[in-house]
């Protein structure tokens, strides 16, 4: 099992995720159902969530302004959680992984949509 690390959110409550463990000591900072909670994020579940919205927003609209634009978009990533980081796109290796899929939708010809 990873560390714990507690989030506090905007409506005064906490979001406790697990993460990879890291190296170095633990810090218990309080109890969460038997469990130790080692660290206590310094932003919000909120502000860390929106750290990636730049990079959801670019992928989209990148998508969209394609010559022949889809009609849906399914854009699928795995985020990764950091106490100090925040939210970001989780990686494996070296490179961040994106699964794409681009609908678009013909008419009864057989001709794409307008």
């Amino acid at each position: 099992m990873g560390q714990l690390v507690e989030f506090p959110s905007a409506d005064g409550g906490t979001v406790t995720v697990e993460v990879a463990d890291r190296s170095g000591g633990v810090v218990t900072r309080g109890p969460l159902h038997g469990l130790a909670v080692p660290e206590r994020a310094t932003q919000s579940f909120e502000d860390a969530m929106g750290r990636i919205q730049p990079a959801v927003q670019a992928v989209i609209a990148q998508l969209r302004s394609l010559a022949q634009a889809p009609d849906e978009i399914h854009v699928e990533f795995g985020l990764g959680l950091n106490a100090e980081a925040g939210a970001f796109v989780a990686a494996a290796g070296t490179s961040a992984n994106f699964s794409v899929a681009l609908t678009w939708h013909r008419d009864g010809s057989g001709n794409a949509a307008p």
